[in-house]
């Protein structure tokens, strides 16, 4: 397994994923519609808008899954958030930076995983907004298209939550 890196800007990611006062705030029909709208869409068994901090990935929303965090270090999360386009990983089990990883040899046992990062006005990518499936599976431009348009609604939310607070 090959666990997620850190980013170059890390302290200033985290800074503003801070920022957004969202951490660990109880759950929220307008995320938990996202993550609903998702695993629906695509047909997956969980989806999630997930916000990595130093030790962790969190869950503002979940469906398909009653974890509300895991370890960063293990987190697929963790290697979508190095860029800005959809992370894909089509079969977790045959790819070496996943293979051996306890959340694809074990509970959830993820197979398929994309992930839009979740990036703010300044360029800071805070999270996820992810699909995971316990099966392979391809994932094309237009399924990475419509991902990438509901992760702007996950990131206007995160950002009308912020001026909320």
């Amino acid at each position: 397994m090959i666990p997620a890196p850190i980013p170059p800007n890390e302290a200033q990611r985290l800074r503003a994923l801070r920022e957004l006062l969202i951490l660990d705030t109880p759950p929220e029909a307008r995320f938990d519609r996202i993550t609903d709208f998702a695993a629906s869409e695509f047909g997956v068994a969980i989806a999630l808008v997930s916000l990595v901090d130093e030790e962790r990935q969190w869950f503002k929303a979940r469906t398909g899954t009653e974890a509300c965090d895991t370890a960063r270090d293990i987190s697929i999360c963790g290697h979508a958030i190095m860029g800005s386009e959809v992370f894909v990983v089509e079969d977790a089990a045959r790819d070496p930076r996943f293979a051996d990883n306890p959340l694809v040899t074990g509970d959830p046992f993820i197979r398929f995983y994309a992930g839009a990062p979740l990036i703010l006005p300044d360029g800071m990518a805070v999270g996820t907004l992810c699909v995971i499936d316990t099966e392979p599976r391809i994932f094309s431009r237009i399924d990475q298209a419509i991902l990438s348009a509901l992760r702007d609604v996950a990131v206007e939310e995160l950002l009308r939550q912020a001026r909320e607070s």
